[in-house]
């Protein structure tokens, strides 16, 4: 059930950052070439062929000139955030919940994809090793 609901929110980045080139124009050409990887190489991180590295993200996010805060789906909750101050009784409680809840989903967001750089880094130090 962790793993689906994982897999879920990273369809939804992924989702975001296709809908977002589309919109823009950008081809996976366009893509590709300002992250320099190969077209090949950036669909398969749209389709999830590949993992999002959250520095691919950032990237990503700045080609598009995107705050990172778009492609998570951040901006209600902080809004939410900001409006507790006002919130009194249960809804006050309820507005505290949803932050929790927010905060650790991307917690665990975020460790993943720390865990997936971690990943990379030994990877490459392991080819780097072999030569």
């Amino acid at each position: 059930m962790e793993k689906e609901k994982e897999n879920a929110k990273v369809e939804s980045v992924r989702q975001k950052i296709a809908t977002l080139r589309s919109n823009k124009g950008y081809t996976f050409e366009n893509m590709a070439h300002e992250l320099n990887i190969t077209p090949s190489a950036y669909s398969k991180i749209e389709t999830g062929k590949t993992k999002l590295s959250m520095s691919r993200l950032f990237d990503i996010a700045e080609i598009f000139k995107e705050p990172v805060s778009n492609f998570l789906g951040t901006e209600g909750n902080v809004f939410n955030q900001t409006n507790t101050e006002n919130a009194s009784g249960s809804s006050q409680v309820q507005y505290q919940q949803k932050i929790e809840n927010f905060y650790q989903e991307n917690k665990e967001v975020y460790e993943k994809l720390i865990a997936s750089k971690d990943e990379q880094i030994e990877f490459l130090k392991g080819l780097l090793g072999k030569k």
